[in-house]
């Protein structure tokens, strides 16, 4: 999606007809702002070639959709605690990449799960045509994307997956939804 149609976006409109459509935004801005230092937090550390590519790639897909979200949602209704989320996103990839190539595509894989229900329940809030269309459009865009890079994580994934992983991604699920609860209010 262009700068210039998400320009073309209304979004104050569209939230008089959609509850909590400001909200699910917020929390949307927070996530692309976190899945972006995500990216950054595993190349710190990251070593290896393939995992560097694939950071790198997806990096630049997330910072697409924090411009897009950027353009869509005004200043004053983002969420006052972007500092966490940007702490909180790059030690979500720190961490994991300090333990491997592995651990990090278990890690994108849980957070990539979490975020396509988590745009699936905003994308069926709005309608499929009038002004909320085009924004039901880009969330759906940005779904797809989330949707392909979990997939290539799981694809990625060799293996037995092991306690300390499973635990490990059950805390990411479960830090995604109370950063999202927290990002729609704050």
């Amino acid at each position: 999606m262009s700068d210039a149609t998400a320009h073309a976006i209304d979004v104050q409109a569209i939230a008089s007809d959609v509850p909590d459509l400001l909200g699910d935004l917020r929390s949307d801005h927070a996530g692309e702002t976190g899945a972006v230092m995500i990216y950054r937090g595993i190349l710190a550390v990251a070593r290896d070639p393939e995992l560097r590519a694939f950071a790198s790639a997806h990096m630049r897909t997330e910072a697409r959709h924090l411009d897009l979200l950027s353009e869509l949602l005004p200043r004053r209704e983002r969420s006052r605690l972007l500092p966490i989320w940007r702490v909180a996103g790059f030690l979500t990839g720190f961490l994991p990449a300090l333990f491997g190539p592995g651990a990090v595509y278990a890690t994108i894989d849980a957070v990539e799960t979490f975020v396509d229900q988590h745009y699936e329940e905003q994308i069926r809030k709005l309608p499929t045509e009038g002004r909320g269309g085009a924004l039901r459009a880009a969330l759906m865009e940005c779904q797809a994307d989330e949707v392909h890079h979990r997939d290539e994580a799981r694809a990625a994934t060799v293996g037995h997956v092991g306690f300390f992983i499973r635990a490990w991604t059950w805390a990411v699920g479960a830090g995604s939804a109370a950063a999202v609860a927290a990002a729609r209010r704050i």
